[in-house]
């Protein structure tokens, strides 16, 4: 057996063709089957990959990253697998209860397992030794799938995380800000508050999803995989949470490894902003695979098959790029904090409408007054705004306009959170100057802007607005 020296991780999926199993010079033919299966009422298709020769082998369930995930972008995977004499299943992903914005991992874990029953009803598979291989988000449905069933034979991952996928998407997030040159705290806006608000609208698919209570139920043999270059999962993290957590279930054989110059999905790479799946990061061609991550998984699952998992073993992770954070803030605190300042801002408007019905003539004091009105909204909705869309978007729009080492969008907010409070004390000086000529109603709204403005400045550098 070939010294399991490799890690990697894994993305979201990689564009390789499709097509029947071809065999390379030198190498065995392969078989494959069209199937059809179903699983909670929806039909799955898929390719069954078969090794050459007679005999019964094990065999393995592959589960793709996030996204539409077509089984043609794992046949680089499917064939390596069978060229090792293990028959492998890729499925296309269902479409039905699968969206941009709403996942359901035990869903897709009864789809592994109807998967996994298939090919344990096959004769030229051994039921015995039929397992899961997840890619990314595929890693938490097949650790779950896992815990739910004594039918899995055994697990590998590439490019798990062992943090929730909100936590995990704002890593990523982070890491291509510091890509396209972002300096400042911008990024510590997007991972904090900012994930917050998307927390509570309930948008972000499984945002809360915590991979660890499944972890603790595996006791099956695990592999757990990370490429050295893995930008879209904390490695170093996810490795300690793996070990950690399914060691306290007292599982005996757990694998990790990450294996060299590769990327978030295995393949080879310079820096782990390939093109893959539908992130385009740097527009750079899939690399391929690397013998070194393949046999690293078939060597494995072999032993395993012949009933001699691997004990416990643990590599050391390459250095992470920075550590992840939970998201800051809480959705309630930061949807009321929105709405006083909304409410604030928004109310002088209500008493220009009447000074234009009645035509009168604004004071400076009125003047000040709409300003902050005008500026505080404006900031507000365009801080919230422009944080969201980047979390909305995952990072595959990057500014093309910068200033000072940020994008031209938030440098813009940040002037314009300056210049609030610095319209407050306009306004408040010119109130006093005018206090006897100021009207009742215009008295009550210049305190009220006078306290919106004031609870602005600490939710400002809540969200980094006055921070550099």
């Amino acid at each position: 057996m070939r010294v399991m020296t490799v890690a990697m991780a894994v993305l979201l999926c990689c564009g390789i063709g499709g097509g029947e199993a071809a065999a390379q010079p030198g190498q065995p033919d392969l078989g494959q089957e069209q199937v059809t299966f179903d699983s909670d009422g929806v039909t799955l298709h898929g390719a069954v990959y078969r090794p050459a020769g007679a005999g019964r082998h094990p065999g393995i369930v592959l589960i793709g990253g996030s996204g539409p995930g077509p089984r043609a972008e794992y046949r680089s995977e499917a064939v390596a697998f069978a060229q090792a004499g293990i028959t492998t299943l890729v499925v296309d992903k269902r479409t039905a209860g699968y969206s941009t914005t709403h996942r359901d991992f035990s869903v897709l874990a009864d789809d592994a397992l109807a998967g996994v029953r298939l090919l344990r009803d096959r004769p030229d598979v051994d039921a015995g030794h039929v397992g899961l291989w997840g890619f990314s988000e595929g890693a938490w449905v097949a650790t779950l799938a896992a815990a739910r069933s004594a039918t899995v034979g055994f697990v590998v991952t590439i490019g798990g995380s062992g943090l929730t996928p909100l936590r995990t998407q704002t890593w990523l997030l982070s890491n291509l800000a510091r890509r396209h040159g972002v300096s400042g705290r911008l990024p510590d806006a997007v991972s904090g508050p900012g994930a917050a608000v998307v927390d509570g609208l309930g948008v972000f698919p499984a945002a809360d999803y915590d991979p660890a209570p499944a972890l603790r139920q595996v006791r099956v043999p695990v592999l757990a995989l990370w490429g050295d270059h893995d930008v879209k999962v904390p490695a170093a993290e996810s490795a300690a949470i793996y070990q950690r957590e399914l060691a306290s279930a007292g599982n005996r054989s757990v694998t990790t490894r990450f294996v060299p110059n590769a990327g978030h999905n295995g393949h080879r790479t310079t820096d782990g902003f390939d093109k893959v799946g539908g992130d385009l990061f740097e527009g750079k061609p899939l690399g391929a695979l690397d013998p070194g991550y393949t046999d690293v998984m078939t060597d494995w699952i072999h032993a395993v098959a012949a009933d001699q998992p691997p004990p416990t073993s643990a590599a050391t992770p390459p250095p992470q790029t920075a550590p992840s954070h939970a998201p800051g803030g809480h959705p309630g605190f930061e949807y009321a904090a929105l709405a006083v300042l909304l409410l604030g801002f928004a109310t002088y408007p209500l008493t220009a409408v009447v000074r234009i019905v009645l035509r009168r003539r604004p004071s400076d004091a009125h003047r000040a007054a709409r300003a902050l009105s005008a500026l505080g909204l404006a900031t507000t909705l365009g801080t919230v705004t422009y944080v969201v869309a980047i979390l909305a978007t995952g990072g595959s729009r990057p500014p093309t306009s910068f200033a000072l080492g940020q994008p031209l969008p938030w440098l813009v907010l940040h002037s314009l959170a300056v210049a609030v409070p610095a319209l407050a004390v306009v306004l408040a000086l010119s109130a006093w100057r005018a206090r006897t000529q100021l009207t009742a109603p215009l008295r009550r709204h210049t305190v009220v802007l006078l306290a919106t403005a004031t609870a602005f400045v600490p939710w400002a550098l809540h969200w980094q607005l006055l921070s550099r």
